[in-house]
């Protein structure tokens, strides 16, 4: 998981969305979308997304893809974030406003990297 998060290709973050998908584990999903939270490709963005609306998900493997959205950053991901602000689930909607709030920090002029 590790090294494919360390290559940071759109390619590495692909394989590595594809573990959302393992029915074994909530605890590795839930790492998994850790991972692309670190990663912030947007190309993982709609395996995120189809996870957070899977109302049967376990709601840390959820929180964990709202996380990861709020880390990409993006008008896309931040539309998907504002649907959550409701939801059921109180960790979710919890962690939609948090993963908001992330965005919109990386999107500010306060956010820096350290190399610059």
């Amino acid at each position: 998981m590790f090294s494919l998060r360390n290559l940071n290709t759109d390619e590495s973050a692909m394989a590595l969305a594809d573990g959302l998908e393992c029915q074994d584990s909530a605890l590795f999903r839930h790492e998994i979308a850790f991972v692309l939270g670190q990663m912030q490709r947007p190309i993982t963005t709609a395996k995120l997304a189809k996870v957070l609306a899977e109302k049967s998900e376990n709601e840390m493997v959820r929180h964990e893809c709202a996380e990861a959205l709020g880390a990409i950053a993006t008008d896309e991901t931040n539309q998907i974030l504002k649907d959550y602000l409701n939801d059921d689930i109180r960790v979710v909607r919890e962690s939609a406003i948090v993963a908001l709030d992330v965005s919109d920090y990386n999107n500010s002029e306060q956010f820096q990297f350290l190399n610059n």
